[in-house]
């Protein structure tokens, strides 16, 4: 009686819901449940929704409270204390006999919102116990005063608390695993499926905008979410409120479902207008304004763009004059902001801020569009190529984003420093959309070319992450005074190959740890990343939860395999010149990376080069991402490309492109005797330039570096 009354109460309180019951009976006669731990509430709600009166597993510490004592009349419990090995045992023992238990491998209640540090020992209950790993993942009692996120979330008395329930797995090991290494495998297995659990279970099957409207609820209309350097931040609320208006303006001369480019810096006026296309289901094209007239004008053929919203002074600060000109006379209609801002008449304004008091409501009368539908087209880079788009829905964007989640502790009291332009899918998608979507403030700056400037700016802004390439992140240690970064907990690197003198220079001039990171445009776009529970370093990490991956054998090449990935993450497909309008998938949705990668047995991938980027000398395949290693070793302070060109006597000869004007062969060779690489991996060629060609991107620009090495 008193467990039905205290059911009543919570429900009542907190709504609860619970799914995924019938996935506790497929686990059979031995289960060991394990549960994600956001509150002291937690503990009572499986104790009383769970079917059946499972065991208890509760920190030895935590048992002797006197609060528990109530807990203790509804549910049988177990003291356990997680750091001692030999403690277990009991409880291996009452499973066994069959039944089930709960516990919480985090041995805490989390104090960031994310996962914590999981334990081993629950991993091993269950594999000494043989018993099926349950996951259930809590979500909503974070936000209860019964937290420890005060000052971290917006706390609510009552908020919605959801249990969802997940299929049951084994945590299988080879039988000649014994002691310790047995154990440490199977904490490492346990924390795979808490991630997955985390990524499996999160509502990623919904619109851009829809989060925004989500994220207001959470985190308040009031959070300041963007701000940009003329430090004139945003709420969510006034967020929603201009998307309304001008996303109403916009409305009158585009169509729903229409391609509509975005051509802007990293400003706060930019999100806006990326959320007033998404509010009125219009689909932003990010034009990359980086590749020049021909990738541009190639870009809007490929996705049959007839509209580019831009500004002019922007047009006018950046010298893009002869592009504007030749977008019109291609056909390309250019609408100003400026413009629009004074077209936009009273009423249209007074009808957006009256909607911001009933956002829901006036969302769904406004927007049809579906999560599976495109979102956004990006447009690759072209380092290899002419550029083609990328068309993401909601649905590849929005797994991403929790796909990151699962494994990288971000919250609200961070402050992500965004100088990766988001015509990249990484400052795009990582950079702006995972923080718009989760309460984070982000603070955008124009241009990562600023070298200078941009230390100063992530000291002055308190920044505690920030993304960014080794082009980038290298020319930023430069200049940088030691204290500039102190605040940063977090340091992405993806797009290219992270140096080692570069990770070196972080590590002990700034006390910054690099995570390199791994991904592509048609990825939404993160792959794989190093996090702070999983770091190896010379790697970009391990794979994303929910993501499938089969490695192809490329002749010539002994360690590794062509790598191509499927999951809700992959794109809708490619918008190609060749064929204007038409949207080209990717076959049975795996996407080929066109990387050769290697994968160690605790699943770390060693990215060996590109498929393309692999030259054949006497018979024998050589990468040119090592050739680069070589030069970036002996002359580490400079910028290095190496491509090939045609040897009558060889079939094909290396040539390193290097902004070094001393580099000389002898001293190339002779790091490489001296590591072991064999010589035929050393460009025999070696053409000085003043600047090595760079993409607005970050990366090396092969075609004009392949122009030049022609020459």
């Amino acid at each position: 009686m008193f467990r039905n009354f205290l059911r009543f109460v919570l429900q009542r309180l907190y709504r609860v819901e619970i799914d995924g019951l019938e996935n506790l009976d497929l686990a059979g006669p031995r289960a060991l449940i394990v549960a994600n731990h956001l509150s002291f509430l937690d503990a009572a709600l499986l104790a009383l929704y769970l079917p059946g009166k499972p065991l208890f597993a509760i920190n030895t510490f935590i048992a002797q409270q006197k609060w528990i004592k109530p807990f203790l009349s509804i549910a049988d419990t177990f003291p356990l204390d997680p750091t001692n090995p030999i403690a277990t045992r009991g409880l291996i023992a009452e499973l066994k006999k069959g039944g089930r238990a709960v516990i919480f491998p985090e041995g805490r209640i989390t104090v960031t919102g994310a996962l914590m540090k999981i334990y081993e020992g629950p991993g091993m209950i269950a594999d000494r116990a043989a018993a099926k790993i349950v996951p259930v993942r809590l979500d909503g009692a974070q936000y209860t005063p019964l937290s420890r996120l005060r000052g971290k979330v917006r706390l609510h008395w009552f908020p919605k608390v959801t249990i969802r329930i997940l299929p049951p797995r084994t945590l299988e090991a080879a039988e000649d695993v014994h002691g310790r290494a047995r154990r440490a495998l199977m904490g490492k297995k346990l924390y795979d499926v808490m991630t997955d659990m985390i990524f499996e279970s999160s509502d990623y099957r919904k619109t851009l905008f829809q989060s925004v409207l989500d994220a207001e609820v959470i985190h308040g209309g009031g959070h300041l979410i963007i701000v940009d350097v003329e430090r004139k931040p945003l709420s969510y609320r006034q967020l929603i409120r201009r998307s309304f208006v001008l996303g109403g303006h916009i409305s009158t001369f585009t169509e729903a479902g229409e391609y509509v480019g975005l051509m802007l810096p990293n400003m706060t006026g930019t999100i806006v207008t990326f959320c007033a296309l998404q509010a009125f289901g219009r689909v932003p094209a990010m034009i990359n304004y980086s590749t020049g007239v021909k990738g541009v004008l190639a870009a809007c053929t490929a996705a049959q763009i007839k509209t580019v919203i831009t500004s002019r002074r922007f047009i006018g600060a950046a010298k893009l004059q002869p592009l504007a000109e030749e977008m019109e006379k291609s056909g390309v209609r250019l609408s100003y902001l400026e413009d629009r801002q004074g077209e936009i008449s009273l009423a249209d304004k007074i009808k957006g801020f009256a909607a911001s008091f009933f956002p829901q409501t006036y969302y769904n009368k406004i927007s049809r569009r579906k999560p599976d539908e495109a979102a956004v087209v990006l447009f690759t880079s072209g380092s290899e190529g002419t550029p083609k788009g990328v068309v993401l829905s909601h649905i590849n964007i929005q797994a991403n984003r929790f796909q990151l989640s699962a494994r990288v502790d971000f919250g609200p009291t961070d402050r992500i420093f965004n100088a990766l332009p988001v015509f990249h899918s990484f400052g795009l998608t990582a950079g702006t959309l995972l923080p718009l979507l989760s309460g984070i403030q982000v603070f955008f700056y124009p241009s990562p070319l600023h070298y200078r400037i941009v230390p100063e700016l992530v000291y002055d802004t308190n920044a505690t992450i920030m993304f960014g390439t080794d082009t980038f992140l290298s020319g930023y240690a430069r200049f940088a005074h030691p204290y500039d970064f102190y605040a940063l907990r977090y340091v992405f690197a993806g797009a290219e190959k992270l140096k080692d003198e570069t990770r070196r220079l972080y590590a002990e001039k700034y006390g910054v740890r690099i995570f390199e990171g791994y991904g592509a445009t048609e990825t939404s776009p993160v792959l794989a990343t190093n996090t702070p529970m999983q770091y190896k370093a010379g790697t970009v990490g391990r794979l994303m939860p929910g993501i499938e991956h089969q490695l192809e054998p490329v002749p010539g090449v002994d360690e590794g395999g062509r790598l191509s990935v499927k999951g809700p993450n992959v794109m809708m497909g490619y918008l190609r010149v060749e064929n204007p309008g038409v949207l080209a998938p990717p076959p049975e949705g795996w996407y080929d990376t066109g990387d050769i990668v290697a994968l160690d047995e605790d699943g770390y991938i060693a990215i060996k080069g590109r498929a393309r980027r692999f030259a054949k000398i006497a018979g024998e395949m050589v990468s040119l991402t090592v050739a680069e290693s070589i030069a970036a070793a002996v002359y580490p302070q400079e910028h290095h490309a190496v491509v090939a060109i045609a040897d009558m006597k060889k079939g094909e000869a290396l040539v390193l492109v290097t902004s070094c004007q001393h580099a000389e062969m002898e001293a190339l060779l002779q790091h490489a005797r001296d590591k072991g690489i064999p010589e035929l991996m050393v460009p025999r060629k070696i053409k000085p330039v003043g600047a090595v060609p760079v993409l607005g991107t970050g990366k090396t620009d092969y075609v004009s570096v392949q122009n030049l090495a022609n020459e």
